[in-house]
């Protein structure tokens, strides 16, 4: 709570100027506090003579703490096999419960589930809590959101991670909000702060221009959605011996507002961009949709996929499924080709996980290289066309 000394107030009125919430004013020559306090601390920091203090129940907060332990991944199952990024984030699950001296648990939701169970273990986990019913057969918030909330608030693990899929960003919020814990989305980094044990949470924010760190320090679970294709998986040992926990929920919980009529599975007509070996990617420096034409061309002669910036999609050259970036797909290929792109942080987030990194861009000042292997600097319409004549060569295509 927000606690005012009245003896030392002088009534000054900065406090209530500084409020963007209009939760405190100044009544009868001292500040007053309304309902509408969010405890952000603006006024204590103007509080020139210090008559305002936030007083936390940090006993409360620590008793709860205690109580929570372990490290959880959910693990997201669609089209009848585990997505890669639950792969990825047992990786770093393994890590984080390490430290924390802590088991790693994988969840998972679904139907027809045999045998996925051991397929967590084998990548990372000590126990696996398989929900396997008719009525979780297609994703919805509502089921998928209750199963995962009752096993939180019964089991009570320190830290929560999911996928930044389309799944993981409709649910694990609504978990979050009935755990009443933070939750840091689409996050790059995750580490154990040494002191107390807290999750630091990496991510990039204002535009992807700074990476924040975020901290829940009095609330628990700690959450956080973590973008695929940034952590790298470990390697699988059959030998590993985990426990299976076959759980049965409450059929009351598995009745959703939604009813799923169809599920239709994308049929591409490309390389998926997040499975390619390697990537061809074009941005504003190609002008128009044309120069996408010679992106294409190159791409197919190196067996690989085509990739855009926010600005090519934004310009209609290209279709957004291509678009790589922060509002876009992350990718982490053997090799990715960077054609005209200046090289925003933006971009970045979304490929600088790639093994090797080829620049193509006439300015040599261009951000693009900082992150490059190798760099070359000329005109995108005379280099690439070389380059393609020259694999033509090598590949016979």
């Amino acid at each position: 709570m927000l606690r005012i000394d009245i003896e030392a107030c002088i009534g000054c009125g900065v406090c209530e100027d500084t409020c963007t919430f209009g939760a405190i004013k100044v009544e009868d020559g001292h500040a007053v506090v309304g309902d509408g306090c969010t405890l952000c601390g603006s006024c204590v920091d103007v509080c020139e003579v210090d008559a305002l203090v936030i007083e936390r129940e940090e006993s409360v907060f620590k008793t709860k703490i205690d109580e929570w332990a372990g490290v959880w991944v959910y693990a997201e199952y669609r089209h009848g096999r585990i997505a890669p990024v639950a792969i990825e984030l047992l990786g770093v699950g393994r890590k984080l419960a390490d430290q924390r001296q802590a088991p790693l648990s994988a969840v998972l939701i679904g139907s027809k589930l045999d045998g996925q169970g051991e397929e967590l273990v084998a990548y990372g986990a000590d126990k696996v809590y398989v929900v396997d019913d008719p009525a979780l057969a297609s994703f919805t918030d509502d089921s998928y959101g209750n199963v995962l909330t009752d096993l939180a608030q019964e089991h009570k693990p320190e830290i929560i991670l999911a996928g930044a899929t389309a799944i993981g960003r409709s649910f694990i919020p609504r978990v979050a909000t009935s755990l009443a814990a933070g939750l840091t989305a689409d996050c790059t980094n995750l580490e154990i702060r040494e002191e107390d044990g807290a999750l630091l949470q990496t991510r990039p924010a204002f535009g992807g221009n700074i990476m924040a760190t975020i901290v829940c320090p009095h609330t628990r679970p700690q959450m956080a959605t973590v973008r695929p294709l940034v952590m790298k998986p470990l390697v699988r040992d059959d030998a590993r011996r985990g426990e299976i926990v076959l759980v049965t929920p409450e059929p009351s919980r598995l009745v959703s507002r939604v009813k799923v009529l169809e599920s239709v599975i994308e049929d591409l007509d490309q390389v998926n961009l997040t499975e390619a070996d390697i990537v061809v990617a074009g941005g504003r420096g190609l002008e128009n949709e044309k120069g996408f034409a010679m992106i294409k061309e190159l791409a197919d002669v190196l067996g690989g996929a085509v990739a855009a910036s926010r600005a090519a999609v934004d310009s209609g050259w290209v279709p957004y499924p291509h678009q790589v970036g922060q509002t876009g797909k992350t990718v982490a290929p053997k090799i990715y080709i960077a054609c005209g792109i200046s090289g925003a942080i933006q971009h970045l987030v979304g490929m600088q996980s790639a093994d090797t990194i080829i620049a193509i861009n006439r300015d040599a000042d261009a951000p693009i290289f900082d992150v490059a292997t190798y760099g070359i600097v000329g005109d995108v319409f005379e280099v690439v066309p070389k380059l393609i004549e020259k694999f033509k060569q090598r590949t016979n295509r």
